[in-house]
């Protein structure tokens, strides 16, 4: 099953209700999760950027747009960032892949004169 890892961004209203009633919202959202076929590896609150980072694993990309679509129409999100990952194995297959796939850079263009 495919690998995401969703960086997460809240609203500061949703930061208040965070804060008014502590909750573990890994916790919260591994039935929406799940029910889309996934589950939730691991997470790990963060600051800067982002506040939230988590590893998940979706059936598709379209169970994993279908997860980033639900929670973001819940309004606590200000920005969600969902990255695939490749294990290694499919790195090094898409680097074999690569290698033979025949592709050339453009050349520079040469200016006479």
């Amino acid at each position: 099953m495919p690998y995401y890892m969703m960086q997460v961004a809240y609203t500061s209203e949703a930061w208040g209700n965070i804060l008014a009633n502590q909750q573990n919202r890994l916790e919260m959202v591994k039935p929406v999760v799940a029910k889309l076929g996934g589950k939730i590896e691991n997470g790990w609150m963060c600051f800067g950027d982002y506040d939230l980072v988590t590893i998940i694993q979706m059936p598709t990309n379209v169970d994993a747009a279908a997860f980033s679509l639900a929670a973001s129409a819940g309004g606590a999100i200000k920005a969600l960032k969902t990255t695939p990952l490749l294990t290694m194995e499919e790195g090094m297959e898409a680097m074999r892949k690569a290698a033979g796939a025949g592709y050339r850079a453009p050349k520079p263009v040469s200016h006479s004169g």
